[in-house]
């Protein structure tokens, strides 16, 4: 079977150019290592020396205007000692999930710098994923009016610009297509000018649109690059990233569109805002995971299957939900036309539970054949072909037959250029060893 071999040597080439292109060595590697600890360390300083004023206005109630989004009013601070908490108590929960997910996203860069400090595109990876710890903290801190206002709004076009130039390189280093290169100076250029404007009411505004813009350019480029400038194993790096970077956008999307259906939900300060708040930290961490596996670890885990089983239960979760909804909808007006009762009647839940517990099985075997069969063909394809021969096994007893039908299994699965079987006889029986060869003939 050639096949393999034949994938296997293209794939490492692919990866050897890559490799050749991004290799330091001499003194560009240790000039690059060292500056590469220099800026980590004063990210790190400069980020400690903003925790407190981040953890004061976390614990700071606005009564004025402008508030930053995870500042409390009076009004979500009412509803935040309604629920047992005081405002220390929760300025404490994204303090601590802030430190954490900063020190994960350092533990990340250091072990890439420890790994792969030999090569550039790896490095910058390593100094994103650490930028992106601190953004959380400039983010609020650009929002207020506090001395650390100016530094945070520089860090933060900073931590951002080097995460949009990463993604920009990712995998290969170069700008593909050509115009990528535009988008970090575009991005910094849009920072200054928020920094000398933003006092004007609209300056904020206009910078997010830019943010965004740029996120889903690169979100695109991604998916260009997958299919038009990577090398098989490229597209398995790149995969991952975008794996996060979709499941990262799904979860924000998902806390924004309440927001423009309820617009109260959206103000600064407001309830929703502040237990969201820890959320946005989680989230952010998603993508620099995904980039620690893409270059570390890529291939020990199997992201096409995670990949599938987040489709498949992802949307098994929509339609259960939907089915159940509709089902409790459906039963209420049942009940309220029968008995007159607009109350919520306990049968409804139960009996809802108990078809959703019924469907659940039915649904997710019906939803991953049909997910097989559009996102994963030749897979899908493979395994139908291969438990045909499965059930052909056990009761096919001819061994020209067999030999016929597996050398046609072996084609239609793999595809190799050539197919040898051979027969080895067992003692006592010393026959002539058998060799079927057989090309497939040109389509």
């Amino acid at each position: 079977m050639n096949l393999p071999d034949i994938e296997g040597k293209s794939a490492s080439a692919g990866v050897v150019s890559s490799e050749a292109h991004t290799r330091l060595s001499g003194s560009r590697l240790i000039l690059a290592q060292v500056a590469w600890v220099f800026v980590v360390t004063l990210l790190v300083a400069l980020f400690l020396a903003m925790l407190p004023p981040y953890y004061t206005l976390l614990q700071t109630v606005c009564t004025g205007a402008p508030c930053g989004l995870a500042q409390p009013t009076p009004d979500s601070a009412l509803a935040i000692q309604r629920l047992g908490l005081s405002i220390g108590t929760y300025a404490t929960i994204p303090l601590a999930l802030t430190m954490a997910s900063a020190f994960l996203c350092l533990a990340v860069g250091a072990v890439i710098f420890w790994r792969k400090s030999g090569d550039w595109m790896a490095l910058l990876v390593a100094l994103g994923v650490v930028a992106i710890g601190t953004v959380n903290v400039t983010s609020v801190l650009q929002e207020s009016s506090s001395p650390w206002q100016v530094l945070a709004i520089v860090l933060n076009i900073l931590g951002n610009g080097v995460f949009f130039l990463v993604f920009s390189l990712f995998p290969t280093g170069r700008f593909a297509p050509g115009w990528t290169r535009w988008l970090f100076p575009c991005w910094v250029v849009s920072g200054l000018v928020f920094l000398f404007t933003r006092d004007v009411f609209f300056s904020y505004l206009v910078h997010t649109l830019v943010w965004l813009a740029v996120v889903i350019l690169l979100v695109i480029v991604l998916f260009y690059r997958y299919h038009f400038a990577s090398s098989p194993l490229q597209r398995q790096q790149t995969k991952w990233v975008i794996f996060g970077s979709c499941v990262a956008g799904l979860i924000s999307v998902g806390f924004i569109v309440p927001t423009v259906l309820f617009p109260s939900l959206g103000q600064a300060g407001s309830f929703y805002q502040l237990i969201t708040t820890p959320t946005y930290i989680l989230v952010v961490l998603i993508i620099p995971i995904c980039l620690g596996l893409a270059i570390l670890r890529y291939r020990l885990y199997d992201i096409d299957l995670l990949i599938n089983r987040t489709l498949v239960y992802g949307t098994l979760t929509v339609v259960l939900a939907l089915v159940y909804v509709g089902f409790v909808i459906g039963l209420q007006s049942l009940v309220h036309l029968f008995t007159g009762q607009l109350g919520q009647a306990p049968v409804v839940i139960v009996v809802s539970t108990l078809a959703i517990a019924a469907l659940f099985q039915p649904l997710r075997q019906r939803i991953q054949a049909i997910i097989d069969r559009r996102f994963y063909r030749r897979k899908y394809d493979a395994a139908k072909t291969l438990a045909a021969f499965s059930a052909t096994l056990r009761q096919e007893v001819d061994l020209d037959q067999l030999r016929g039908q597996l050398l046609a299994v072996v084609q239609e699965t793999m595809q190799p250029i050539h197919v040898s079987l051979w027969l080895r006889t067992t003692a006592p029986d010393r026959k002539p060893q058998e060799t079927w060869s057989e090309t497939p003939s040109a389509p």
